[in-house]
Formats: structure tokens, sequence, C-alpha cells
């Protein structure tokens, strides 16, 4: 492992913790901007996690482990899943790091945790939102897989730092690239729980899958589960942005470079939240049984792309 790569570590890190409770925040303006209302400050979700990291953690009489280790192991899981998305700058790739199918599994890990823990309470709720993600994912799952399969077949690669690395020149975006990028919003959609399927700001017991899951948990723990989720937001969100529109990533481990790679990031990921913000304000959400159709959306262009590189 070379110093560059260690720096990336330490550099990708620290971004995606400081950035990610800004887009959460900045979705949610957009959204009480969309409803005329002049919604939070972009600097909400930081006050949050702070008053809950001081907060004291309960745990139910019927909890077991799982309890305790789930906020750990997901906030583990999806910052080391961070390191596989490089959003400031390209490191040279070292051991699995960057590999798709070790991604996927990572994140993974996490949902599985997050279901577990919600059933471990004995909670009517908590087992309702982990019965629904486990369904959700069950169809999902391989949706994804074909998602991320088009990309290696359009990228002729299965690393993440490959693929950037050869859009990073800026080249054009191709037909395949515009098509996978819309199958990439969905798993965005779905992955992150955004409508229209699941609603991140609602309690009501008939709507809730992921809050269903996390209602159980309380104070730092709380606020570790709350930051797993912005930090998995803003992972994909990088791997959207990056993918197609790479101009702003350093090529160098400067201050300068890296300064305003940074600045960039920012910018292009607080349009993306936007255009999130306003995908979400464009509709309700879905009923369990229509969700299958936006998932096939993004099955289909997925397979679309994979025919067309196979023959083409």
């Amino acid at each position: 492992m070379n110093v560059d790569f260690i720096l990336y570590i330490a550099i990708n890190t620290l971004v995606v913790l400081a950035i990610a409770p800004l887009f959460v925040s900045m979705i949610k303006k957009v959204k009480a901007w969309t409803q005329g209302r002049s919604g939070p400050s972009v600097f909400q979700t930081y006050a949050s996690l702070r008053k809950l990291l001081t907060k004291e953690v309960i745990y139910s009489p019927s909890s077991s482990r799982i309890m305790r280790i789930t906020p750990l192991i997901t906030i583990a899981s999806i910052l080391v899943a961070a390191l596989f998305v490089p959003l400031i700058f390209v490191p040279e790739p070292v051991g699995g790091i960057g590999n798709i199918i070790l991604f996927l599994y990572l994140l993974a890990l996490a949902r599985f945790f997050m279901a577990l823990a919600g059933l471990d309470a004995g909670s009517s709720f908590g087992g309702m939102g982990s019965s629904r993600e486990m369904s959700i994912s069950a169809i999902i799952e391989p949706t994804t897989i074909i998602v991320f399969a088009a990309l290696a077949f359009v990228f002729k690669t299965l690393n993440i730092f490959d693929m950037v690395s050869r859009m990073a020149p800026g080249l054009p975006a191709a037909p395949t690239l515009i098509l996978i990028s819309i199958s990439l919003f969905i798993i965005l959609i779905v992955e992150t729980s955004r409508i229209p399927i699941d609603n991140p700001e609602t309690h009501l017991e008939l709507t809730m899958i992921h809050e269903g899951m996390i209602l159980e948990q309380s104070g730092r723990n709380l606020a570790l589960m709350e930051l797993a989720a912005a930090v998995k937001l803003t992972v994909l969100m990088g791997l959207l942005i990056n993918l197609i529109v790479p101009l702003g990533l350093a090529t160098s481990l400067t201050l300068i470079g890296i300064l305003i790679a940074v600045i960039l990031f920012v910018i292009k990921g607080s349009i993306l939240a936007g255009i999130i913000a306003i995908f979400e304000s464009s509709m309700a959400k879905k009923r369990f049984f229509q969700l299958p159709s936006l998932f096939a959306m993004a099955f289909f262009f997925s397979t679309l792309i994979i025919i067309i590189e196979v023959f083409s």
C-alpha cells in the first residue's frame, strides 16, 4: 500500500463524512421550496446528528447484542464501501478495493444487519419494516446486479477506479452510458429508500420501511444509523456523478487540486440533490405491489445495454 492510497483513504473518508449531511439537508430544502415553504437550514442535519450524539442510548429489554453492534457494523460497512467510489481523485487500486462485486456485498451486509436489528427489538413496527425491506431487496437485488453488470460491460472492467479513470478526461457520454445513468438513478432512489419507494420523513406504520427498522434506535446509535444512510446516499450520488460528469477530479495530490475537486463535487452533488428533490416532489409514494414496475425500467435498460455491448 503506497502513500498516495493511504492519503486517498483519509481524504475520501473525511470528505464523505463532511459532505453527506449537507446533501440530505439540500434535498429537504429543495423539497420545501417546491411546496412553497422555506424549509430547514442546509446545516440542520449536522445539528440533528450532533444533538443525537449527546443523547442517552436506550435498549429494549428484549433486544440482544445484535441491536448493540448493528450501528457499528452498518457505519463501518458503508464507510468501507465509500472507499470503492473515488469522489475527489482516483488512486491506483489496491487489493480488492474498487471491485463492484465486493462493493455490492458491503451494501448488502449493512442492509442485512439493519433488518436483523429491526427484528431484534421485538417491535411490531420494526418487524414490519424489516419484512418489507427484505421483500424489496429480493426484487431489486437482481436488478442491481444487472445494472452493475452493464457498467462492467460498458467499461470492460469490474473495478470502479478504472471506470472513473477512463471517464476522467471528460469524454462525451455514449448513448449506452446515458441509458445506464437512468438505471443508476433508479438504484440510487431504491437503495436510499427515497420516494416513491419509501418516505424517509414518515413515521406512519403503514408506509415506513427504513424508518421502521431504526425506530428502536436511540442516541448515538441512531446518529450512526442516520449518518450511515447519508453516507450511502453520497456514495451512490458520487458513483453516478463521476461516471457521467467526471470533470473536476483532481489529477494530483496537491492542496489546490484537492480543494477545487471538493468544491466542484459539492456543486455537482448539490445539483443532483436538487434533481432528486424535484423527482420526489413530482410523485407520491407508490403502493407496494406497484414497485416492480419501477425496477423493471432499470432492468430493461441494463439488459439492453448488455445486449448492445455483446453484439457490437
